[in-house]
C-alpha cells in the first residue's frame, strides 16, 4: 500500500518510516511531485493537519496523512503553539526559533512545556485524527546533536537529557510524534485485520 506523508522534512520521513510495517510504502511530497509549500492557515494544529492531508488527497489522489506539531510553553500562555515552525520568522530557522524561546524564558522559573502532534489521515474517503502529547521542560541551553526543531532545548519528563541527546529509538518510544504514530499504526493493523 502506498501512503503519502505530507511533509518536505526528510527527518520526519526517516523517523516515521522506521515505525511503519513493511507492507506500507511511505512516499514523501517530493516522491509524488509536490514541491509547493502547502498552506497552513488554520488557528489550531488539527485544522492545519487536515488542511495538508486534504490538499494532497484532492490534488494528487493519494491516501495521505499529515501532521502538525506545536511546542506549548506554560509560562508563555501556550506559545509558540501553532506558530512553532515560524516562531522567529518565515525563514523557519530552528536556531532562530530556539534562541527566541530561550530569550523569552530568561526571567521565568516555570519552564514546563509540552509537545503536541496531531495527525490527520485521509483514507477510503474518510478522515481520522490521532494525537500524541509529551510533557517536559525547556532547558536553559541547547544540548545534543540529534533530532531537529526544538529537540536540543526540550527535556521530556523523567529524563535528564534533551530529545537531541536521546537515541532515536528512545525518542520514538516516548515522543509526541511517536505516540501519535503508534495510534496510526494501530488503526492500520485493525484495518488490515478487518479486510481479511
Amino acid at each position: 500500500m502506498q501512503l503519502v506523508f505530507a511533509t518536505h522534512n526528510p527527518n520526519k520521513i526517516r523517523e516515521v518510516q522506521i515505525l511503519l510495517p513493511n507492507d506500507i510504502e511511505l512516499l514523501s511530497l517530493e516522491d509524488i511531485g509536490c514541491t509547493e509549500d502547502i498552506p497552513e492557515t488554520s488557528p489550531d494544529l488539527e485544522g492545519n493537519a487536515a488542511q495538508k492531508a486534504n490538499y494532497v488527497t484532492e490534488k494528487y489522489g493519494y491516501a495521505c496523512f499529515a501532521d502538525d506539531t506545536g511546542l506549548l510553553v506554560d509560562a508563555l500562555n501556550g506559545a509558540p503553539g501553532v506558530y512553532s515552525a515560524r516562531y522567529a520568522g518565515k525563514q523557519k530557522s530552528s536556531e532562530d526559533n530556539m534562541n527566541k524561546l530561550l530569550d523569552h524564558l530568561q526571567h521565568h522559573t516555570d519552564r514546563s512545556a509540552h509537545f503536541k502532534t496531531v495527525i490527520a489521515l485521509n483514507i477510503n474517503n474518510q478522515q481520522y485524527f490521532f494525537k500524541g502529547v509529551v510533557e517536559g521542560e525547556i532547558t536553559t541551553e541547547k544540548k545534543g546533536e540529534k533530532g531537529f526543531g526544538y529537540d536540543p532545548i526540550f527535556s521530556p519528563l523523567g529524563y535528564d537529557k534533551t530529545f537531541a541527546e536521546l537515541p532515536l529509538s528512545v525518542k520514538n518510544e516516548i515522543s509526541h510524534r511517536g505516540l501519535a504514530i503508534k495510534q496510526l499504526l494501530a488503526f492500520f493493523k485493525n484495518l488490515s485485520n478487518a479486510e481479511r
